[in-house]
Parts: structure tokens; C-alpha cells; sequence
């Protein structure tokens, strides 16, 4: 019979370890290496500055990760248009690319324009077989007495905050038409939502509300939460779920729209009040002050060739002489594969807004006084805001304050009018305020 040692190395051990007793009696006792001796090693011992960079399998490193640079332009008016193909497929590449157009803040500004009309008489030379006459006619010319703007838009800050529409509140979700509702529970809305919605929007616009307040909110001045941040989500589906909602959709000439809204003033009182500054100045001609917001859109479109046609003011209107642009509404509008529109979120830039603070309880300097109601009102008006502080809480008004923005502009309006002046570039500084190159001199 054969016997094939299995392990040779150990055998040869165990020999040696039967020869010499001692020999393996020492092995046994020897302690373990320290820690330093181990790292003077020459085979654990590593080059300084070096670094253990192991090949992947091919013998290439995987590429850096860099985000999606989608292609788009910018509209007359300032709006961001797309028609990239990724956008139109990927849900997160499209919330991504919102999220990133989102930190560019609207332009707003307060324009003010002032005109008359004025006839004059002027001679008329015709010929007639061979004999001039001469006539007298008049005419009407409009003349334009001042135009200039304020940059209101400067004063935004802070970064902005994503909203949406409550599922009750008629807007596009899809379709060429207003719903309300969501997924499955979604139907037409009636003439009767719809006339009111328009009827708040335009409301909230001219008193600055913030664009996740709806029309059954009752305002009254003892509730700062209006100007506060929380649950302005008010759908049931959040922006990423919208975005994913609209790439799925095999519509023909879809498009979804951000809109970037301003709140924080009470525009309608500043228009009112600007107005006031013009009258003043005995001026009497037709006045006009409103506010315009431009950059305010940020537009995803299908990515076929129709659609990069209609974002075409030319061709559209080319497509209006021809009499084509009919047809392809009505495709647009009653077609299951036509078209259809996502206007339910957008974000919203604070100019003004109320924060909560912790409360700290002081000393009531005031407690035994007679006047404490007084002294009380006096201590919140010194802090900065007119609104009471709800029980346990304390708020505070962040941002510049319209009143604030008005003193300082007033005289600068007062004086433009008064100038006559015309500058289409938005006015940035007021014109008393001193200038850099004084406030560097010694003493100014």
C-alpha cells in the first residue's frame, strides 16, 4: 500500500519540532511582534505621499459624475425655454434642471410712464390737373413726458421656496384645460372655480401674498403666518412626482411651466402711494404705474420639430397668415395625443417676510405700572414689526419693509418727474444717495 503525505511543510515541522523540544517550546512562548516593529517592516512599509490606487478590471477608472448640462434659450421676455430630449424622458434630470433654474430670481421693477396728447395744424400741398391747393388739416401726436423704472428685484433674498397648488385649486395638470384634483379623482373645473381662482390670483398679486395662500384663507392682521414658509406644499403630489408625472406622458405638444412669483409688499399700496408722489408734482397729463415681473418662467417643451416651430414667434406667425395655426390648435386642444399643459408649482423670492423666534422670558420691567399696555405696544413697535407675537411666540419681519423702500425712493420719484426724464435702464440707487467716491473722503 501507497501513503501520500497530504501536507509535506507540516510534516517537515512536526520533525523538526520532535528533534528539538526546546526549539519548540521557545515558538510557543515567543509574544507577538508590537505594532512598531511591525510597521518598520520593508513589506508593510509604504513611500510617503503614496496611496493604493488598485486598477478596476479593464485596466480604466470609472468617470467622474457630473451633472446633466441641458440645452436651452432665452425668450424675448426673458423666459427659459426648452425642448431637450432628456428632459422631456427623465423625471429627475427634469427636477434637477427646475431646482438649478430656480436660484435665478424674477425681475421686477416699477415702471412709471407719463403722456399727452397734442393737435397740431399743419399746411397740406396737393396737385390736382395741373393746379396746387393748398389745405389745412390737423393731427394728434402723443407725446411722452417721462418713462423710467425702479429695480425692485434687488431686494430679494433668501433662497426660494418651492410651492404648488392644492389639489382643490383649478390649474393645467396635463390637459388643455383647468382640473381639479389628482390621478384619478381629477375632472373638469367648473366656469365657477375657475372665475374665482382668476378672480383671487389677481387679488394676491396686488397684495402680495404668498402664492400658496388660496382664496379661503381670511386675512386679518393678527395673523403673521401668512408671510411664513410652512406647508406651502399644497398638493398631495410633491414636484419630483409632477416631473415624473409629465415625462411619462406621450402627448405630442406638451409643456411644462414653472413660474417664479415675488410676494412679501403690498404692490397695490406702493402703486397707490407712487401715484400720489406723481400728483404732487401738479403734474396732470395720463399717468401710469404698474409693476411688470420678466424672467419669471422657466418652460419645458416637447423636443419634436413642431414644438421647436411654435417657440418660433416668426414661424407662429407665419403659420397665423397661412391660416395653419388653427388647425394645428384644434389637434392641440382635442386631441388624446395632441397637446397638454403642467402649471402647478413654481417658486416663490421673498421681499419681505415674518420668521418665529424663541421667546425668551425677561423681567416685566412694567408689571406694577398702570401704562403697561402702552409701554407693551411701544416695545413692538421698537422691535421692528407692527404684528402681536402669538402666545409663546415671538416674529419677527424680515427683509427691507415697503414703507422703508418708499422713503428712501420718494424724493427720486418726485424728482424724475419733475426732470422729465426717460432711461430705459432700471434705476438702482436713489439720487441723493451719496455717492462711493464721497463717502471715501476724510470727514464726509
Amino acid at each position: 500500500m501507497l501513503i501520500i503525505d497530504a501536507d509535506p511543510v507540516h510534516s517537515k515541522q512536526d520533525s523538526v519540532r520532535d528533534s528539538n523540544p526546546s526549539l519548540a517550546s521557545s515558538s510557543l512562548q515567543q509574544p507577538p511582534p508590537t505594532f512598531e516593529e511591525s510597521v518598520a517592516d520593508h513589506v508593510l512599509h509604504f513611500p510617503q505621499g503614496d496611496s493604493l490606487n488598485f486598477p478596476q478590471e479593464g485596466g480604466e477608472e470609472p468617470p467622474a459624475f457630473a451633472p446633466y448640462d441641458a440645452h436651452f434659450f432665452t425668450s424675448r421676455s426673458g423666459d427659459i425655454i426648452s425642448h431637450d430630449s432628456h428632459l422631456n424622458d427623465d423625471g429627475e434630470a427634469l427636477y434637477r434642471f427646475l431646482l438649478s433654474q430656480a436660484s435665478t430670481p424674477p425681475t421686477v421693477i416699477l415702471r412709471c410712464q407719463g403722456s399727452h396728447n397734442e393737435t397740431h395744424t399743419r399746411m397740406v400741398h396737393s396737385h390736382h390737373n395741373g393746379h396746387t391747393k393748398m389745405k389745412t388739416e390737423q393731427y394728434t401726436e402723443r407725446i411722452t413726458d417721462f418713462d423710467f423704472c425702479i429695480d425692485v428685484g434687488q431686494h430679494i433674498f433668501g433662497d426660494p421656496t418651492h410651492w404648488s397648488y392644492a389639489d382643490s385649486t383649478p390649474a393645467y395638470r396635463g390637459r388643455m384645460f383647468q382640473e381639479v384634483g389628482i390621478s384619478d379623482e381629477k375632472r373638469k373645473a367648473r366656469k365657477s372655480e375657475r372665475k374665482a381662482a382668476k378672480a383671487w390670483d389677481a387679488e394676491r398679486t396686488r397684495r402680495g401674498f404668498p402664492p400658496w395662500i388660496g382664496s379661503d384663507y381670511a386675512w386679518r392682521e393678527d395673523q403673521p403666518v401668512v408671510m411664513q414658509t410652512n406647508g406651502v406644499l399644497r398638493s398631495s403630489w410633491t414636484l419630483r412626482q409632477w416631473a415624473d408625472d409629465y415625462c411619462a406622458s406621450r402627448k405630442y405638444l406638451k409643456e411644462f411651466n414653472y413660474h417664479k412669483i415675488a410676494y412679501g409688499w403690498n404692490f397695490e399700496a406702493m402703486r397707490v402711494a407712487t401715484i400720489s408722489v406723481v400728483n404732487s408734482t401738479h403734474y396732470r397729463g395720463d399717468l401710469s404705474v404698474q409693476f411688470e415681473t420678466s424672467q419669471n418662467v422657466v418652460s419645458v417643451r416637447s423636443h419634436n420639430r413642431l414644438s421647436r416651430a411654435l417657440s418660433n414667434r416668426w414661424i407662429k406667425f407665419l403659420l397665423f397668415l397661412t391660416l395653419i395655426y388653427p388647425f394645428i390648435w384644434l389637434f392641440k386642444r382635442f386631441h388624446s395625443r395632441g397637446g397638454g399643459r403642467w402649471d402647478v408649482c413654481g417658486g416663490a423670492y421673498a421681499l419681505k417676510r415674518v420668521e418665529q423666534t424663541a421667546k425668551q422670558s425677561a423681567p416685566d420691567v412694567h408689571a406694577e405700572s398702570p401704562f403697561r399696555d402702552v409701554f407693551e405696544a411701544v416695545d413692538a413697535t421698537a422691535q421692528g414689526s407692527s404684528l402681536p407675537d402669538p402666545p409663546g411666540r415671538r416674529t419677527k419681519v424680515v427683509g427691507m419693509r415697503e414703507g422703508e423702500w418708499f422713503r428712501q425712493w420718494e424724493g427720486t420719484i418726485r424728482r424724475a418727474v419733475q426732470n422729465r426724464l426717460q432711461d430705459k435702464q432700471p434705476l438702482t440707487v436713489p439720487d441723493d444717495h451719496p455717492t462711493h467716491q464721497a463717502l471715501v473722503l476724510d470727514g464726509y
